[in-house]
């Protein structure tokens, strides 16, 4: 395993802390859970009772599990959910007798290809049971007859979601969501929480112009619940990430949000390209994570979703193979560093005007213009292309993406310029906090 940096390394632990746990879309797995996060971040709970209508969905019965287990003649456990969380059904009803072989093997799910791995199946909405196992674990079965026992329950209880806000000088808020509902599966999504979490933990040590919403939800039901229940602060959302799938070494793939040309999409493919980092972009779909509920048609929410290996596409995903193994600190580190590039971007992304348009301003004799030989370089060329596109019309991120230049450089000179008084904010900051 690649070490990356300490920072990885602090990530890297959250996840291991986190992936003994089973989890679902409901139930204490999810509460435990949220519970080690709150000791990073501070968060605020949500119950969402059995039963809730949001939209056309219906928050399900809560799902818990205590023990799962096939015993052969012997009494010997040769399926056991003590040993790996996958091996059961996830939201299975619970099952306890003896039962034929013949009877047993239609509740089970093996990978043929993979004939060491559990494969990760659900049955969140119909009433089922089964075990997931390895293929070699299902050919090893050979007697008439097994012991069958599920102990769980699906009872009117609670869906359950955090959020940690973290307000800025601005209304103006960008949302990270990921989802809280897999179980032992470190890429998905144990690295989307894991990233969330120390971002929010960057930003609570900083001064901040925008406001972030950082969310922890069940996958699909939860956005859903969530978007319910607060669709009067879902309008204040200016920019928006679903991470997933971003510990592993796979380069980076970026779906745009449904409006396919937002301010978050366009930071994101900046920073992608600035950094060098192998990756890339993909136009919108309604199928995949949770960017789906914020860019229905109803919300439109600049949201996008930001990942290294596609889901479905790495032969890893939902399977026991998803481990910490698969994930590295200098992923995690990469996909974090990366994060905060796009944020430092939304941050910093003021649109300037000259305080006097006419020609360039004398820079030599305000020290601002230093030869570096026949080319201007970076810094000299950045300046020019700031005094040059500061119209009013033009943002930063604008004047980066037709200079070819960093956002940083960028920035950098457009504060530099703003300290000797050659350019001013266009605007006053919007929705800004009294």
């Amino acid at each position: 395993m690649d070490d990356g940096g300490g920072l990885g390394r602090e990530m890297h632990d959250l996840i291991r802390t986190l992936y003994p746990i089973c989890r679902s879309i409901t139930g204490n797995g999810v509460r435990t859970s949220l519970e080690i996060i709150g000791r990073a971040i501070p968060l605020k709970w949500t119950e969402v009772p059995s039963g809730t209508d949001v939209f056309d969905w219906r928050v399900p019965r809560e799902w818990n599990i205590r023990d799962a287990y096939v015993k052969n003649s012997r009494g010997e456990r040769v399926i056991d959910f003590r040993a790996c969380n996958l091996h059961v059904l996830n939201y299975s009803t619970p099952v306890k007798r003896s039962m034929s072989i013949a009877e047993l093997r239609d509740h089970l799910f093996a990978i043929p290809e993979h004939p060491s791995w559990i494969p990760y199946r659900t049955s969140y909405y119909t009433d089922a049971w089964g075990f997931c196992v390895t293929q070699q674990q299902l050919d090893a079965l050979t007697e008439e007859s097994y012991e069958v026992c599920i102990d769980s329950t699906l009872s009117e209880g609670s869906l359950t979601y955090a959020e940690c806000c973290l307000p800025g000088m601005t209304t103006e808020e960008v949302l990270v969501s990921c989802h809280v509902c897999h179980p032992s599966l470190c890429n998905d999504n144990l690295s989307g929480i894991s990233v969330a979490v120390f971002l929010a933990r960057h930003l609570l040590s900083r001064e901040r112009r925008l406001s972030y919403r950082f969310l922890f939800i069940p996958g699909t039901i939860g956005a859903i619940a969530w978007l319910a229940l607060n669709r009067k602060e879902a309008l204040s959302i200016s920019h928006g990430l679903v991470l997933t799938c971003v510990g592993d070494g796979g380069a980076f793939h970026y779906k745009k949000s449904r409006r396919g040309n937002t301010e978050v999409d366009r930071a994101v493919a900046h920073v992608l390209r600035v950094r060098g980092a192998a990756h890339e972009i993909l136009e919108f779909s309604p199928y995949g994570y949770d960017e789906r509920q914020f860019c229905s048609p109803g919300f439109n929410l600049p949201v996008g979703c930001l990942m290294r290996s596609m889901w479905g596409q790495f032969p890893e995903y939902h399977t026991s193979a998803d481990d910490l193994e698969f994930v590295t600190p200098k992923a995690l580190q990469e996909s974090f560093e990366t994060c905060r590039a796009v944020l430092d971007v939304l941050e910093g992304n003021h649109t300037y005007q000259r305080s006097d348009p006419y020609c360039e301003p004398a820079l030599g004799r305000r020290g601002l213009y230093r030869s570096s030989g026949r080319q201007p370089g970076v810094e000299n060329l950045a300046r020019l292309w700031v005094l040059n596109l500061a119209d009013g019309a033009h943002s930063l991120l604008d004047i980066a993406e037709r200079s070819g230049l960093s956002f940083s450089a960028i920035y950098e000179a457009a504060a530099e310029l703003a300290r000797h008084g050659l350019l001013v904010d266009h605007a006053p900051v919007p929705n800004a906090r009294h």
